[in-house]
This record gives C-alpha cells, sequence and structure tokens, in this order.
C-alpha cells in the first residue's frame, strides 16, 4: 500500500537507491591449504572360484576371516573393518560358440580403516599373506578436514578483500571496509582422497606406501560499497 503525501518526493528515493545500488563492488576470492593425510581407506578382496558354491563360500569365509583377525591383530579395531560388496557370480567358458558352465566365483570385499597411516604397508602385506588376493583402491584423506577447511575460508576472504582494495584504489573511489553480503559459493565437502590404485596386489618384504598430500579449497562471493 502506498501513501501521497505533499512534498515527498518518491522519485528521489528510487535514484537514491539505484544509486547505492549501482555502487557496489562484487568480488570473488578463493583459498586453499595442504593437509597431509593422517588415514588410510583400503579396499581388500578375498576372491575365490569352485565348482560347487558352498565349497566356494566356505574357502572364502574361511579366509576373509583370517585376513581380518590378520587385520586386528596389528591393533585395528572390528569397527574399521567392514564389508564393503559381497558378490557371487556364475562362470562361464565359450568354445565354439557354446557357453559351458564352469564354477562359481564368490568375492568378499572389505574396506578398512588404517589411522596409523605408517601402518598402511604392513596392513596390505598382513591381509595378501593370510588369504587376500585383491587390493583394489587404496586412498588417503585426513581425519578431521574442518580446522582445514576453515583455514582456507579464511584465506578466501583475504584474497576477495585484496581485490576489492586493489579495484576501488584502481578506480579511484573509496571502499566501505564492511561488506554488505558475503556469500560461501564452496561446498564444504570432504578432501577428495588421494587415489592409489592396485588390483591383485603382490605381496612384498613391506609394501612402500606414500600418501603424498590433500589440498582443500575454499571460495568466496564479497559485496562491497563505494563512493
Amino acid at each position: 500500500m502506498y501513501y501521497n503525501y505533499p512534498g515527498l518526493q518518491h522519485t528521489d528515493v528510487r535514484q537514491q537507491d539505484d544509486h547505492t545500488v549501482r555502487n557496489r563492488l562484487i568480488v570473488t576470492g578463493e583459498g586453499s591449504v595442504s593437509a597431509v593425510p593422517d588415514q588410510a581407506l583400503l579396499t581388500i578382496g578375498v576372491i575365490t572360484e569352485n565348482q560347487n558354491l558352498s565349497t566356494a563360500q566356505k574357502e572364502n569365509a574361511d579366509k576373509t576371516a583370517s585376513v581380518i583377525q590378520s587385520l586386528l591383530s596389528l591393533g585395528i579395531p572390528q569397527s574399521d573393518i567392514q564389508t564393503s560388496s559381497y558378490r557371487i557370480e556364475p562362470q562361464y567358458n565359450y568354445e565354439n560358440g557354446q557357453q559351458i558352465f564352469r564354477g562359481y566365483r564368490v568375492e568378499h570385499q572389505l574396506q578398512v580403516t588404517v589411522k596409523n597411516i605408517r601402518q598402511t604397508g604392513q596392513a596390505i602385506d598382513q591381509a595378501v599373506a593370510n588369504g587376500a588376493n585383491s587390493v583394489s583402491s587404496i586412498q588417503f584423506t585426513v581425519s578431521s578436514p574442518d580446522a582445514f577447511y576453515n583455514g582456507a575460508l579464511a584465506l578466501a576472504i583475504q584474497n576477495a578483500q585484496q581485490k576489492a582494495v586493489t579495484m576501488a584504489r584502481t578506480l579511484g573511489v573509496t571502499l566501505q571496509p564492511v561488506p554488505v553480503e558475503v556469500q560461501e559459493t564452496s561446498q564444504q565437502l570432504p578432501p577428495r582422497p588421494i587415489p592409489f590404485q592396485a588390483v591383485m596386489y603382490a605381496q612384498s618384504a613391506e609394501t612402500p606406501i606414500q600418501p603424498g598430500e590433500n589440498k582443500i579449497t575454499a571460495s568466496v562471493k564479497i559485496q562491497y560499497t563505494y563512493s
């Protein structure tokens, strides 16, 4: 609802609002920090084949139990060892265009979290020595990414502020130091794991594993006013 009063200049108010809106300086900023991973996620599997399904399952179960026990002996808690997949598939050979049944393949994949990252190679070797015959992936992650992300976010804001100051100085205008809007444009997700792919891992004296570094990035969009 609008009211008209004598002497009130509505056009001046609109012009002032338009002027304020025009005097906006919008900048984006990005910041990143490097974090050394402190834990590893292993996918370790036991694959067995036999013409008899029950035999293939029992052999797989026995080997998987042995693998789990070997990991527990390293001090890895039961809660950090979980089944990620369990599959039973019939296997066939093809001869002269005909499908010939060969047997059953049973695959049990475990996801193992190694919180003492220095034990990664030892955990792999122990698992392989006790029946594991597949290591499908190794990923290195940071267990507490929030602190690193907040550091990256602070750098992103500083980066945006520096851009705003530079632009205002170049334009010859006075920048208001307090922004009118700050928007976090990055999604606070766990840092992308560093992959280390390996299939049918071979046993060694001790498998050398290099965790590398995670890069955690944040970005912001900030609006300032100037005069």
